[in-house]
């Protein structure tokens, strides 16, 4: 294996990592994403050990069905740079930990701090 492919695989298992544990925070089973992203089980599963290259489609079926932005799951495809996008992944990782909040609560709380950040990014 060449230096480019050993970044490619490590890159899939950065993001596959990132994938399972937005799934765990979120308190979602292999099954219940697979659903929500209408993807299968099998594939998921995969992609959580970073054995397969996603396409845009499922990224963002993904990301829609782990009420994450796109941005966040493309920084770590390798897709976009990592600035700032790492930042707001772990203040909404925060927000959706925080076992003093409520559920409501958390998706409130998301709701107001990514209209914040999509604001910021338009002006910047």
């Amino acid at each position: 294996m060449t230096r480019a492919d050993d970044a490619i695989r490590e890159q899939l298992e950065t993001l596959g990592q990132f994938i399972r544990s937005q799934r765990q925070q979120a308190q979602l089973s292999l099954r219940d994403l697979a659903a929500r992203a209408n993807i299968s089980n099998p594939y998921l599963s995969q992609l959580e050990r970073g054995l397969h290259e996603p396409s845009m489609r499922v990224l963002k079926a993904i990301a829609g069905a782990l009420n994450l932005p796109l941005d966040a799951l493309l920084a770590r495809a390798g897709l976009l740079g990592d600035t700032g996008v790492a930042t707001v992944a772990e203040t909404e990782r925060a927000i959706l930990a925080d076992p003093n909040l409520t559920e409501e609560q958390r998706q409130s709380l998301l709701a107001v701090y990514r209209s914040y950040v999509e604001a910021n990014n338009r002006r910047g």
